[in-house]
């Protein structure tokens, strides 16, 4: 089978495509035609070991300390699956799937195999696979850090702090399903974009300074890093929750050792990989309350291309790979 792999940490031009056998599952797995996979901030954390600022130890204990572990990147797929194990019960062949390998990767192939208890889950008929490929990585990190961390819930004055990228795109609509007025902070050439997928209030943050607008609000959610809890903890409501989903190992410290007062949260950490998540996930892209938003859609052949432009950091929302 066609995949792309890589030998060493560094640039797009690191990845090659190369032939590799076909896996076949065990008992309790699915082996799964690949049609989709796309390029994460995950994927390009794995790939070029440019980690935030003091977690460059935990990236290689993570990824590999003298090279990659895992050859074959990819947090996330779709397609069809083609053959299971004796074992497995939960899907048949010619199931449509996504699925969220995570930091086991593996996307970035022809043909892939998943225990069935992975976080995997049945496509929604409504998407294609090039769309519901970017369910999960999103999604996912949305959900768990708005509804499990945060507690979400109507009513809540939510700020999404880069609301045009990935996570971003995702957070404003998923925050806006639980009942939050949301305000998305972006650059100039995103604000329609954000205000098209719900966003009540978009900011500019290259001629305004959210901090400094008299507003307050539950829930402040940073996709980007740029924020401190020092610098956002003036912009919370009495118990409000200031959300680090990327962030420097400095600015976690300091947010985990601010004195906080009237009730307010610093919250960090990682979001699991979950069947259950993906499931609600899918649920909403049915009933229309949450579509990904895909920037572009490169052919595997493109894919250091496509790696290229993700490191521009210029991408709206989600960059998508067609496997087949």
């Amino acid at each position: 089978m066609k995949a792309i792999t890589y030998d060493t940490y560094g640039p797009p031009d690191v990845l090659k495509s190369v032939e590799l056998e076909k896996p076949t599952p065990a008992d309790n797995e699915v082996l799964v035609k690949i049609q989709a996979t796309s390029v994460t901030t995950g994927d390009y954390r794995a790939r070029s070991l440019d980690m935030p600022a003091g977690f460059g130890l935990i990236g290689r204990l993570v990824f590999g300390v003298f090279g990659p572990r895992h050859k074959v990147l990819g947090t996330e797929f779709a397609g069809e699956i083609v053959a299971i194990g004796k074992a497995v019960k939960q899907f048949n062949i010619g199931d449509a799937i996504f699925a969220y390998p995570g930091a086991a990767l593996g996307g970035y192939a022809q043909y892939a195999v998943l225990a069935e208890d992975k976080a995997i889950a049945r496509k929604p008929a409504n998407l294609t696979s090039q769309e519901a490929v970017a369910l999960s990585f999103g999604g996912a990190t949305a959900l768990n850090f708005l509804r499990d961390k945060a507690g979400i819930k109507p009513g809540d004055k939510v700020l999404i702090n880069g609301a045009s990228g990935g996570v971003g795109t995702a957070a404003v609509q998923l925050a806006k399903h639980f009942g939050a007025e949301v305000t998305g902070v972006c650059s100039t050439t995103n604000l329609d974009l954000v205000r098209s997928i719900g966003a009540d209030i978009v900011v500019d943050y290259t001629s305004e300074d959210f901090s400094r607008n008299g507003q307050s609000y539950d829930i402040i959610l940073d996709t980007t890093g740029t924020l401190s809890y020092a610098g956002a903890e003036k912009s919370l409501k009495t118990n409000g929750r200031f959300l680090m989903v990327a962030g420097s190992l400095g600015q976690m410290l300091k947010m985990i050792f601010a004195r906080k007062k009237d009730g307010k949260k610093g919250i960090a950490g990682y979001a699991p990989e979950l069947a259950e998540e993906l499931r609600f996930l899918a649920h909403l892209a049915e009933t229309g309350a949450y579509r990904p938003v895909i920037d572009r859609c490169y052919p595997m052949d493109k894919i250091v291309e496509a790696h290229a432009y993700v490191d521009t950091g210029r991408k709206r929302g989600n960059v998508v790979i067609a496997v087949d």
